[in-house]
């Protein structure tokens, strides 16, 4: 069963555009999407969580705005200012590039996140990293696999359940 969020959204966007590609490849833009993917945030909210400035944050979310990975679903009257609170455009974004440059940054921004949060997280981790030179029929079959392991992942998100995440790479290895 999926998190169910505040808000509604589509189940899920393909992510493919540039500019889509580009806004995800920073790591605070990929933060906020993903404190985004349990609930509405405003832009002070998000300042908060994150740390740091909030004309900063305004920044990144008008980037993710612009690229429409992220929209306002809802607003309420603080005094004399409206404050707009922002959720993705889709619960679930699957990302598509022909170009490797594009893959490589927005996968080394993913590691980097998951890496962010290991640190923090209060619970050992099961983790590894294996290296081995393979085949293109052998790498296509492990990659087939890694590809439904996170398939699974997601599948058996629930509202009861505790937040885990799972950090998956298959990369040529530039040592080779």
């Amino acid at each position: 069963m999926p998190t169910i969020l505040d808000y509604e959204a589509p189940e899920t966007l393909v992510v493919a555009r540039p500019d889509q590609l580009r806004a995800l490849a920073d790591e605070v833009r990929s933060t906020v999407i993903s404190l985004l993917r349990e609930r509405a945030y405003s832009t002070q909210q998000l300042s908060e969580k994150l740390g740091i400035p909030k004309g900063t944050v305004g920044h990144h979310v008008k980037v993710l705005e612009s690229a429409g990975l992220i929209h306002v679903v809802r607003t309420r009257r603080v005094r004399a200012v409206t404050e707009k609170f922002y959720g993705r455009t889709a619960r679930l974004f699957l990302y598509q590039t022909e170009d490797p440059a594009d893959a490589r940054a927005i996968g080394s921004t993913m590691l980097r996140t998951a890496a962010s949060e290991i640190e923090r997280s209060e619970e050992g981790i099961g983790f590894g990293l294996t290296k081995a030179s393979l085949t293109r029929k052998d790498i296509s079959r492990i990659e087939r696999r890694v590809k439904k392991l996170m398939e699974d992942f997601r599948a058996a998100d629930s509202p009861e359940g505790e937040p885990f995440a799972l950090a998956t790479a298959v990369y040529r290895r530039p040592d080779a």
